[in-house]
């Protein structure tokens, strides 16, 4: 131990304070001060060597302070000094009288190398100036101090400006004997400790925090302990502060797209410490309040997601070490993006009202998010037709002011399709929506011109045709003509006289005015009209021509006197028709046996006048006896023919006695250089030899002449006839036979010209040598009767049943030495197989050899023709009788075309357009059709393919009433029935149409089932008498040649055994152009006949049913099976096998694990699609649609709904209006691979997903549950709800085929009609467990119900390929087939216990 004395300084001066002496201490070194003899304040110091070990010292000392009146006589500091710096603030110190004893402190100083430190004691004398302060005994300890504590070496605190430093001093020793700890600052600032925690008995914890610190706070710290007993003093550390970096320069933008911003960073000039340790970019829109930040670790970045045409403040943050390192963002770049082509055009354009002139349109409002600039254009163009032609086209685009939606467009023309669309541009493109078409109302039609008014006068009649208003404004309903007399030269006709209205309907614009005064002009006025009105009235004036006088005679008049040289006659005066009289002449002819004969009444007049001497000298037989003026003949007179008298410079001869004489009176009326005659025989007299008598027989024999010659000249027409037959007979020609045909129908034409007072020729075929032998005609090589009937008998057991008509001539069933010969049915599989080999290239080069060297020579109306390149051959079109005044009427659209050994038994037409309707129902009138079939809907994927031409009441189509009287719809076809009244005929005619509905927009049908039956229909419908059959599509070429090749080919087949598929269609070509328009159509004639060939006619009249189901179940014997087994093996050969690609929807990944087996899955075609959203957008789910006999999709087959697919259960009863559920399944069966859970509430109510079904009433018996369920979609609750009935089945077991029963499944069948019938016919839903066997049953045996109901038939094979044809697996066995005819069998039985 060192010990040290202290040296006492004694500053007695009186003139000055003299401070105390600062050196240092020397061994044995102390310090004692005399307060009461110093001034306040002064002081004495004692400052130690400077120590620099590196270790913890312990200063020992012993202090001494004492006032005997107990005053403080000053004060005692310590400091610690390190390397020489100040002193800093006070360690230790202590104040008061403390009594006389001496007491011992230590100071615990903790330095480290290489610093040093000096420690300094100072006395300062109180204001009390009493008593004494000392100190002595200071020794530097060489072990701890035992009364302070020791500090461990106190680091250096580096931290970012902002943020909190913590100085964290660790000591030796015993807190609980500290009464202070201080954080000493060397510029003097001190830190009060934050708090203390004990480590362990003899150490602990001190922890100071210096808040938010900047810059300025930096410098040097350590930890003090004070107390009484001595203080710990640690070593400085050092508080650093940094700023954290901020970059000077902002970023450079290096490029901009629409949705991204390229910069680069300038980070290499700095404001603030680093380094730096991290880059980011902090954007924001300048017009937002949020902003992003991203990191980055390269000098060029790439914002991407951005907005199109937005400005985007940019910045770049840098980031040092430590908490809050990150600096404040630099300069900001500020930027734009470029605008990005629009999203789409605006939807929801709509019409917000239209009227005759003007559209007002909408649409949804257009947004940021649909435009993706500010800067934008919305122009709304518009087109429509203009002028009398459709090749004018108005056109305009008009701009929209921003933030609207509507616009009204003004200066239309009525009735007119306006063509619109909205198109969206932006700087970087444009969105054009589709097309919107709206039809401006109706107006009242513009005036008929005056110029179309065409007219014919005649004497009492006028014949007046006039155009369309150019500006039609609509559809014309109709027109009205008004006309009466406004001058006459006839004094009887009133002037004026009375206005008649004649109405006449749109489609004519033609009229006959009758019983009109010759010679008398008429004032006309024609309007047409629409819904909205009558438009301007077109006025002509007409003047009728005058006509030939008339006379007041009944049959020839006796004369009244009679000499050898004269006749007297009674002249009546004639009345004049338009025109006065203007003169009489009374003619004189000799009769001459050589002359031909004149009748009364029909002879011709003499208008060239010649006297007597004229006459001899021309060698005339005639002259004019006597010329009278009217004034002259107001009443009868009498005159005398051969008076030798002169009237008007004609001279009156007398008569030869010996000659005969026909004396004519004749009238002349004459107005405005148009003359008319009429002259009448009046008498005969006889030379003068011959006798009453012999004048009697001369009229017999005149007579009985003409009825001889009429005579001779029938029996040399008949003999001829019969002439030419038996050369028709020796030579057997088909083509004459064909011509006999033709022949046959061109007199009946002749007839029904003459009906209708037809004006032009009436001809309507020209038989060609060259297609006089027709397809079906070519088969005619044998005339054998047992190869007739070994064919028939081979073709019969493949149809499946005996020739139902007389087959005509029979033919071979080879085309022998033909490139192209028939096939024998037998054959057709093998046939039809080879040519699909290949790809197909046998049916590629027979179809594309129809077109090879076509030049088809053409007449068309360009207004009646649908496709001009669908023409007619003249030698082959229908002519119409041509309409009055009209020559160019005649033309229709549409081709005779031969059936099976039958000329001309179809036409081949177009769908009717709008203006060619009345033409159709002319044609129908005319050839006598009853049976008419349509084969295209109304309107195709948009766009339309035949005018609707019939009513469904009664209409009036020219002057043909058309009454439709019965309608029957089929899941097919539809079979309406009309009656046909014509003005001016007495009959009515009867017609039905036959419209297969059935035949998709795109294609050919997926099969040939319902059109085999479709066609079976119409031929079991038309009467053997019929006429023509019309065949009509769109075009009237395609799938009519189809229907017509498949029609003739199945009659071909039933007599012959034998098809001529190529040249049939050959033939049908060279009558009408492209009667087959795809390849694909050719393939599937090939197709469907093989199906009926293979199939036969399976249908079984209600009154043969049971003795005919009696022998099909009879087991042969010899092959130990039944026809009904045998058919259920042709059904199961026939039908379909579904391809994979065909149920690529099933077999997507994420719809695996809604099938229940993946071996029975539906087809692609069949699918009903969900249409509700349940948060899924998935929108499958295992079921087909199916047809019944009556209505299209009318069952939805499906599967026991497992526990993934409840929801989707509920949407798809939802979507498709599903009235019935039929549950064919029990709950829970063993054989499931899936347990059948039940997926409906009972009782209660619950939702699946968006579905709220809700369980209301419940009845049962021991066959069937029947459930009542209400089930509403929550999201649409405006929708309403739907009553669904649920019907469980209770009596079909889990291992049996087929029902228990059949008497309680008929109970199921007549409960679910019965609800269906009552409830509108919904959809129902079947299902079983796999939505196959037991669903397909059920359905098939609905089915045949409504066939017995509808047509008195069973054709269970037909229910059952139909239901096949959607999925393969209905009706899987043949114990189901069976029990279908079992079924129908109790049916029967029920219906005639009844």
């Amino acid at each position: 131990m060192q010990r040290t004395r202290a040296l006492i300084f004694l500053l007695l001066l009186t003139f000055r304070i003299c401070c105390a002496l600062e050196t240092e201490t020397p061994t044995g070194s102390y310090l004692m001060v005399n307060s009461s003899q110093h001034a306040q304040g002064q002081k004495a110091l004692i400052l130690f060597q400077t120590l620099s070990e590196n270790d913890t010292h312990c200063l020992q000392f012993s202090y001494f302070m004492y006032s005997h009146d107990g005053n403080s006589p000053g004060t005692l500091n310590a400091y610690v000094k390190v390397n020489g710096g100040p002193a800093g603030s006070v360690v230790w110190n202590i104040s008061g009288s403390h009594g006389h004893q001496w007491h011992q402190a230590q100071l615990a100083v903790s330095m480290f190398w290489p610093n040093g430190y000096q420690v300094l004691f100072e006395a300062v004398v109180s204001s009390e100036r009493r008593g004494y302060l000392g100190l002595d005994d200071i020794l530097l300890l060489s072990y701890p101090c035992s009364k302070a504590p020791h500090f461990s070496r106190l680091g250096d605190v580096e931290v970012n400006a902002g943020q909190n430093a913590t100085f964290q001093c660790v000591a030796a020793g015993k807190a609980s004997e500290v009464e202070h700890f201080l954080l000493q600052g060397q510029s003097g600032v001190t830190i009060p400790v934050a708090y203390v925690k004990h480590i362990s008995h003899r150490r602990f914890l001190a922890t100071f925090q210096l808040d938010k610190v900047s810059t300025g706070d930096q410098g040097f710290f350590r930890c003090i302990t004070l107390s009484e007993r001595g203080s710990g003093v640690s070593n400085f550390a050092e508080l650093i502060v940094k700023e954290p970096p901020t970059p000077i320069a902002p970023p450079q933008l290096l490029r901009a797209g629409s949705t991204y911003l390229i910069i680069q960073l300038n980070t290499n000039s700095i404001t603030g410490d680093g380094p730096i340790v991290r880059k980011e970019i902090e954007y924001r829109m300048t017009s937002g309040p949020w902003s992003e930040v991203h990191a980055v670790n390269m000098q060029t970045y790439k914002l991407w997601h951005l907005d199109p045409d937005t400005e985007y403040e940019i910045s770049v943050l840098l980031t040092r070490p430590g908490d809050g390192g990150t600096g404040k963002p630099g300069p900001p770049l500020i930027s734009r993006t470029k605008c990005a082509e629009p999203m789409r055009a605006p939807k929801g354009l709509a019409f917000a009202e239209i009227q005759s002139r003007q559209l007002t349109l909408q649409w949804d409002p257009v947004g940021y998010n649909l435009t993706r600039c500010h800067t934008y254009t919305v122009t709304l163009c518009y087109r429509y037709t203009v002028g009398p032609g459709t090749n004018q086209t108005f056109q305009e685009c008009v701009k929209m002011e921003h933030n609207t939606n509507h616009y009204t467009i003004k200066n239309l023309l009525p009735y007119k399709n306006v063509h619109t669309k909205l198109i969206l541009v932006n700087p970087e493109g444009q969105k054009e929506g589709k097309e919107a078409t709206f039809q401006t109302d109706e107006d009242v039609p513009g005036g008929i011109a005056s110029e179309s008014l065409i007219f014919t006068p005649l004497e009492d009649m006028i014949f007046l045709k006039w155009e369309e208003p150019v500006e039609s404004n609509g559809v014309i309903i109709q027109y009205e003509i008004s006309y009466q007399s406004i001058e006459s030269s006839d004094p009887a006709v009133n002037v004026p006289g009375p206005r008649r209205t004649v109405s006449k309907l749109r489609n004519e614009t033609y009229h006959v005015f009758s019983n009109l005064h010759p010679g008398t002009t008429y004032l006309f006025s024609v309007r047409a009209r629409t819904g909205k009105g009558f438009g301007q009235t077109a006025v002509t004036e007409i003047t009728t021509n005058i006509s030939a006088p008339s006379f007041d005679y009944g049959d020839m008049p006796s004369p009244l006197r009679e000499t050898e040289s004269t006749i007297t006659v009674l002249l009546r005066p004639a009345q004049g028709r338009g025109a006065p009289i203007s003169t009489y002449q009374v003619i004189v002819e000799e009769d001459s046996p050589k002359k031909i004969k004149r009748d009364l009444g029909g002879q011709e007049c003499f208008p060239v006048p010649l006297t007597f001497n004229d006459a001899i000298l021309r060698n005339s037989v005639h002259y004019f006896g006597a010329e009278l003026s009217p004034s002259s003949l107001t009443e009868a007179k009498p005159f005398t023919v051969g008076d030798n008298q002169t009237y008007s410079g004609y001279w009156n001869p007398p008569l030869e006695p010996k000659k005969a004489y026909l004396i004519y009176f004749q009238a002349t009326s004459n107005l405005k250089g148009e003359t008319r005659l009429n002259c009448i025989r009046l008498a005969r007299k006889a030379a003068c030899k011959e006798s009453k008598q012999l004048l009697e027989v001369s009229r017999h024999s005149e007579e009985m002449g003409l009825i001889l010659g009429i005579c001779a000249g029938g029996l040399v027409v008949l003999i001829f006839l019969l002439g030419t037959i038996i050369v028709v007979i020796r030579k057997g020609k088909p083509a004459n036979m064909a011509k006999a045909t033709i022949n046959c129908r061109n007199e009946k034409t002749q007839m029904m010209s003459a009906v209708d007072r037809s004006f032009t020729d009436q001809s309507t075929l020209q038989e060609d040598e060259r297609l006089g032998l027709s397809f079906m005609d070519t088969h005619n090589y044998s005339k054998k009767a047992d190869q007739c009937s070994s064919l028939v008998n081979e073709s019969s057991s493949l149809l499946g049943t005996s020739p139902r008509q007389q087959c005509g001539r029979k033919g071979s069933p080879y085309h022998t030495g033909q490139l192209h010969p028939a096939v024998r049915v037998a054959d057709l599989l093998q046939h039809i197989n080879q040519m699909k080999t290949a790809e197909g290239y046998g049916f590629k080069q027979e179809y594309e050899s129809f077109f090879e060297g076509w030049d088809a020579t053409k007449k068309k109306d360009k207004t009646k023709g649908r496709q001009d390149h669908i023409s007619t051959y003249d030698r082959h079109r229908v002519k119409l009788h041509p309409l009055l005044g009209d020559p160019n009427s005649d033309y229709i659209n549409a081709n005779y075309i031969d059936g099976y050994h039958r000329s001309n038994h179809f036409i081949a037409t177009q769908g009717p357009k709008l203006e060619m309707i009345y033409d159709f129902w002319r044609m129908v009138w005319q050839e006598h059709c009853s049976s008419i079939v349509m084969i295209t809907k109304l309107v195709e994927v948009g766009r339309v393919k035949c005018s609707k031409y019939w009513p469904e009441d009664t209409e009036m189509y020219g002057d043909i009433k058309i009454t439709q009287v019965k309608s029957e719809t089929l899941a097919e076809y539809v079979v309406r029935t009309f009656t046909l009244e014509r003005r001016g005929y007495s009959a009515k005619h009867e017609v039905k149409q036959f419209h297969f509905t059935s035949w998709p927009e795109h294609g050919v049908p997926y099969h040939a089932t319902g059109l085999l039956a479709f066609i079976r229909r119409v031929k079991v419908s038309t009467p053997p008498d019929a006429g023509p059959i019309i065949i009509h599509c769109s075009a009237g070429t395609g799938r009519t040649g189809c229907y017509i090749v498949l029609d003739v080919m199945l009659d071909m087949a039933e007599c012959e055994g034998v098809v001529d598929i190529y040249n049939c269609v050959k033939t049908l070509c060279s009558r009408r152009i492209n009667m087959i328009q795809t390849e694909e159509q050719y393939v599937f004639i090939h197709d469907a006949i093989l199906e009926a060939c293979l199939c036969g006619e399976t249908s079984i009249p209600v009154s043969e049913f049971r003795p005919t189901y009696k022998e099909m179940v009879r087991i042969d014997p010899q092959s130990n099976s039944s026809q009904l087994r045998e058919e259920f093996q042709t059904l199961n050969s026939v039908t379909p096998h579904l391809d994979v690609e065909e149920c690529s929807i099933a077999l997507l990944p994420r719809n695996r694990e809604r099938n229940r087996n993946m071996d029975v899955l539906p087809p692609d075609r069949c699918l009903p699609f969900l249409i509700s959203v349940d948060g899924d957008s998935n929108n499958y789910i295992n079921a087909a649609l199916t047809d019944s006999y009556t209505k299209s999709s009318a069952f939805i087959v499906t599967i026991h709904p497992l526990q993934n697919t409840v929801t989707d259960f509920w949407r798809l009863v939802y979507d498709y209006g599903c009235t019935s559920i039929i549950m064919l399944n029990q709950l829970n069966q063993l054989n499931s691979v899936w347990p059948c859970l039940q997926y409906w509430p009972e009782p209660g109510l619950q939702h699946f997903g968006t579905m709220e079904v809700e369980y209301v009433s419940k009845s049962a018996d021991e066959d069937v549950i029947v459930r009542l369920f209400r089930i509403q979609n929550i999201t649409r609750l405006q929708e309403g709800h739907l009553m669904v009935r649920h019907f469980q089945y209770l009596r079909w077991s889990a291992y049996r085929d087929t029902p228990d029963s059949k008497k309680s499944f008929l109970h199921l069948l007549a409960q679910v009609e019965k609800w269906q019938r009552e409830n509108g016919n919904g959809r129902m839903i079947v299902h079983c467990l796999n939505g196959g066997g037991r669903s397909g049953t059920f359905c098939a045996c609905i089915m045949i119900l409504e066939m017995i109901r509808c047509h008195q038939l069973v054709d269970v094979f037909f229910a059952a390929k139909m239901l096949r044809n959607y999925k393969p697996n209905m009706v899987e066995s043949f114990e189901q087939y069976h029990f279908c005819y079992d079924l129908a069998l109790e049916y029967l039985e029920s219906l005639e216990t009844r």
